[in-house]
């Protein structure tokens, strides 16, 4: 897991973001938006948080790989990069995060899609983020990222992002405003 942390998020060299986040900023964001959106969702904020915790561990043997490059390879599913990973280590281990991966791969519950939807809102929120930076490159990870989104809380969540910005909360704060 400590190459998440070296690894860096591949689409955003592509959108000419000279030094973007790593993978392990993406996950660590993406874990705390799926509680929010499945404790919104009525799920279960410590599952779907799990879930987007490993979502892209497998990254650690094949990279982040861009969204063109994967028009021309053929990588391993998530589960066998997984399984791969997880020999050798004790089974109540092991069996926790292959399970947290496939059912994650699965989108069948309702934790899973809020991981996914946490997926998508978080490299919205980055893009924006980037974007108040100056990086002209994104509007096409904020729109597919948008259209991704499938709960309702996180089609709220992007909403108030793209209307707010990044740091409009800062202003509240020091002018003395609290968020109702």
């Amino acid at each position: 897991m400590g190459l998440l942390k070296r690894y860096k998020r591949t689409g955003w060299l592509v959108a000419g973001v000279r030094d973007p986040e790593s993978i392990a900023d993406h996950s660590f964001r993406a874990a705390v938006i799926a509680s929010a959106i499945a404790a919104l969702e009525g799920g279960d904020p410590e599952r779907a948080a799990f879930m987007s915790l490993f979502h892209d561990s497998q990254e650690t043997r094949i990279t982040d790989i861009p969204y063109l490059a994967k028009l021309y390879l053929k990588a391993a599913s998530n589960e066998a990069v997984t399984a791969d990973q997880m020999r050798g280590l004790p089974s109540p281990v092991a069996d926790a995060i292959a399970g947290a991966v496939a059912e994650y791969e699965d989108k069948t519950s309702l934790e899973a899609r809020c991981a996914r939807d946490a997926d998508k809102l978080e490299c919205l929120l980055q893009a924006v983020e980037y974007r108040e930076q100056g990086h002209q490159n994104v509007q096409p990870w904020i729109d597919s990222s948008l259209a991704a989104l499938q709960t309702a809380s996180a089609k709220r969540l992007a909403d108030e992002a793209l209307r707010t910005g990044s740091s409009e909360w800062v202003a509240h704060v020091l002018n003395g405003d609290r968020p109702t």
